[in-house]
């Protein structure tokens, strides 16, 4: 057997700018490409999970790229500990190339096969790809973490001036070292999947133009439905920054964001079980479990809370404002754990990334870093008003919305307000008497 390096696709599901996938076509060895279908994340997904569509037709659209350079993609099914000890038996691997990944599972994960390779004298390079700074890459002059945003911001634009961005051509030379191979491409059903019936959107560029005077609307659909594109690297973050940077420096700061929240993950893992500010710890929730069903559903009596609550379910998707007024009405209007909104919208978003859902949700609920204060609670009718004054958007996913005879409100905003208001102080006293 020759030799061969595996290149190993995760959240980079493309040929152009791809850190990992660049390095190890440029060292000199053949290089196979592989995706593994791991059945640690996908068992208990529903069989027409939408984000396994869109994964499986991106490995398709890569495949076919990968046929025209006489290659093609080695895709695996199970877990990727034991997927890998098979390929070392039948295959020569000189090293294994892929991009870093920062959330607990995957990082274990990554830790676990470096040393089944590296047992078996099998070199292994990991590099950054899929944010663009990493956590200890915009540090406090006391190289500590930043937990506000703001100073973190200016932080991090200082050293990106210092930095030379390029946004790399396609290099079809490099593409020539492709290792020789024709392995079949497996249909979504022999993975245990079928086609979503949701239709899953391109991107669009164009709305970083003007993303600072529209990105609060939602019936203006202004937005670029990048998220899933970059959750899943069909498109390059350091692309998407280096038009920002030249276009719309609000959009620049949502990309931030994601950098922000990505090391908040990294530096404070206790975030994924609790609250980031532990003196919220002793908040006392209401967890009514007809009340959050009604929610999920777009049945509390507001419509634009109902509204994004059906676009989310039929479409995987929530405009950004509307994802603010869902999640601050189910936290501090229903008084329910902001980790059950989390994991619905975990299962829900096409574009859920750990850190960003986990990030701001605890920024609405008041208890993570850089947080809304406790005591700020959208009024559904005044967003309303402010951002969907014609209803055009609530019209939309409520096509029969009739404002004289829509279904009650199952609380009030008034009394909910300053029912949450007191179980916030009292939960902080709580917490802080201990």
């Amino acid at each position: 057997m020759e030799k061969v390096n595996f290149f190993w696709f995760r959240r980079d599901l493309r040929l152009n700018d791809n850190t990992g996938l660049r390095a190890a076509l440029k060292s000199g060895t053949k290089v196979q490409c592989i995706f593994i279908f791991d059945t640690g994340i996908l068992d208990g997904l529903p069989k027409d999970d939408a984000r396994v569509t869109f994964i499986w037709q991106q490995l398709k659209k890569i495949n076919t790229e990968l046929k025209s350079f006489g290659a093609s993609l080695l895709i695996k099914h199970g877990k990727p500990l034991e997927v890998w000890k098979e390929l070392i038996v039948n295959y020569k691997i000189d090293t294994l190339f892929f991009n870093r990944d920062y959330e607990p599972a995957t990082i274990k994960r990554d830790k676990d096969v470096r040393f089944l390779f590296e047992s078996n004298a099998i070199a292994v390079r990991d590099f950054k790809d899929h944010v663009f700074f990493e956590k200890d890459e915009v540090l406090k002059s006391d190289d500590k973490p930043y937990t506000v945003y703001t100073p973190y911001k200016n932080k991090w634009l200082a050293k990106y001036a210092k930095t030379n961005v390029l946004v790399p051509k396609k290099e079809d030379e490099l593409y020539l070292n492709f290792e020789s191979s024709n392995y079949a491409f497996p249909s979504l059903k022999s993975i245990g999947f079928e086609k979503t019936k949701i239709k899953i959107s391109d991107y669009n560029l164009k709305g970083i133009d003007d993303y600072d005077e529209h990105r609060d609307f939602p019936a203006k659909h202004k937005t670029t439905l990048v998220g899933h594109h970059l959750r899943f690297g069909t498109i390059s973050i350091r692309s998407l920054i280096y038009f920002s940077v030249r276009k719309n420096p609000t959009y620049l700061s949502e990309l931030i964001w994601r950098d922000f929240f990505a090391q908040i993950l990294a530096h404070f893992p206790h975030v994924i079980e609790g609250p980031f500010r532990k003196k919220y710890a002793g908040i006392e929730w209401r967890n009514n479990e007809d009340e959050f069903k009604l929610w999920c559903e777009g049945k509390t009596g507001y419509p634009i809370v109902d509204a994004g609550m059906r676009q989310l379910n039929s479409t995987g998707f929530m405009h950004n404002r509307v994802r603010m007024i869902t999640a601050s009405f189910l936290i501090k209007h229903l008084l329910i754990d902001w980790r059950w909104g989390e994991a619905y919208f975990a299962e829900k978003l096409l574009d859920f990334d750990l850190s960003s859902n986990n990030g701001n949700w605890q920024w609405a609920a008041g208890t993570g870093c850089d947080a809304a204060p406790y005591f700020r609670v959208f009024n559904p009718t005044l967003q309303t008003d402010r951002f969907d004054k014609q209803k055009a958007y609530i019209k939309q996913w409520i096509p029969d919305f009739d404002a004289d005879n829509y279904i009650a409100p199952i609380v009030d905003h008034k009394m909910a307000r300053l029912r949450a208001i007191e179980v916030y102080k009292k939960g902080i006293a709580a917490a802080e008497s201990f």
